[in-house]
């Protein structure tokens, strides 16, 4: 009974099935297709590999150096624009105006703003000439509202009047124009941070390439020992549990950093909302801007370890390609080649 099965199992067995799939080959013949066939699958497993893992990086990189620190500049810039308004207004209403430094807060919100226009600039492809020079006029305005001159309140009344129409105009006051350029610069950083499709089949590729480079080589393993009698080739058997690794760890590696690149592009979408939507409070919401801005950043520098996983995915690409053609290239020399 127990030798029945015994050859049952010899007979049905995985290895006895590849066997027979394997019997019109000639060895050396059969030897040499899986060095082609090896090559062939490691370079376009490592090409999109490296492509993939190279897009991620890049991703990352761009969003945590210019595409989320413009859309949180333009987001600071605009409730600092709106905060300016209300500490003059504030400072009008309660005569604080003849008061030594009292205009000191208006003014930090209005440096603040002209400092993150400069810093925007760096970050994106936009024109901000005429932003900038709109935050120019209605900063004078402010300074001419808030005049310490006595006797001088219709003027006053008169800028701050015009300071509130060049902020808050439809179309073509400040805070529209800086919604619009956030709202842009939004669809940038998605851009950036969204895997299309291209890249989504790249690693789609690069997983099938890796599970057939596996098979194989576990084929060709097969018929070192089946066919030549040969033990375990010690640059096979790397080259497997190098494609093991590579399809699993960089997978895994870009995944977590994709998932990042995903939330940081909500907490950006949360800032554009609530910048938009600060009403007469633009201190909270400041505040809240600060906050999900420090997550953003955190979340993006979390990334920064997509390097060494890079570097390394290319290091192991390469000896994916070296390794099976070392060890089937010595094997075929050895015992068929040098004999011809």
């Amino acid at each position: 009974m127990t030798t029945g099965r015994t050859a049952s199992w010899y007979r049905f067995s995985p290895a006895a099935f590849w066997r027979r799939r394997l019997n019109p080959w000639r060895t050396r013949r059969l030897l040499e297709v899986h060095l082609l066939v090896l090559f062939l699958l490691t370079a376009v497993a490592s090409t999109a590999l490296f492509l993939s893992c190279r897009q991620v990086q890049h991703s990352a990189e761009a969003l945590a150096s210019r595409e989320a620190p413009a859309v949180q500049g333009l987001a600071a810039t605009r409730l600092a624009a709106l905060r300016a308004d209300q500490e003059a207004r504030a400072l009008v209403e309660k005569e604080l105006i003849d008061v030594t430094g009292s205009g000191e807060a208006y003014r930090s919100q209005l440096s603040a703003a002209d400092q993150g226009l400069s810093r925007i600039a760096d970050r994106t492809d936009q024109d901000l000439g005429t932003v900038k020079g709109l935050l120019a006029t209605y900063s004078d305005s402010l300074a001419l509202g808030t005049s310490p001159y006595p006797d001088q309140s219709l003027m006053r009344k008169q800028k701050l009047k015009e300071a509130k129409s060049l902020l808050t105009r439809d179309s073509v006051g400040l805070v529209p124009r800086l919604h619009a350029l956030q709202q842009v610069q939004l669809r940038h950083a998605e851009a950036t941070a969204t895997m299309g499709q291209w890249q989504r089949g790249g690693w789609w590729l690069a997983e099938l390439a890796l599970v057939f480079v596996g098979l194989t080589l576990l084929s060709a393993l097969f018929v070192l020992r089946d066919r030549c009698g040969r033990d375990w080739n010690p640059y096979l058997l790397a080259a497997f549990v190098l494609t093991v690794l590579l399809a699993v760890f960089p997978l895994t590696a870009m995944s977590a950093t994709q998932s990042g690149l995903d939330g940081a592009i909500k907490d950006l979408r949360e800032i554009t909302e609530v910048s938009r939507t600060s009403g007469t409070e633009p201190a909270d919401a400041q505040r809240d801007v600060t906050k999900k801005s420090e997550q953003v950043r955190r979340k993006t520098t979390d990334d920064a370890w997509t390097a060494p996983v890079y570097q390394g995915t290319l290091v192991g690409s390469l000896l994916t390609i070296v390794l099976p053609a070392l060890g089937l290239g010595l094997r075929l020399d050895n015992d068929y080649w040098r004999r011809r």
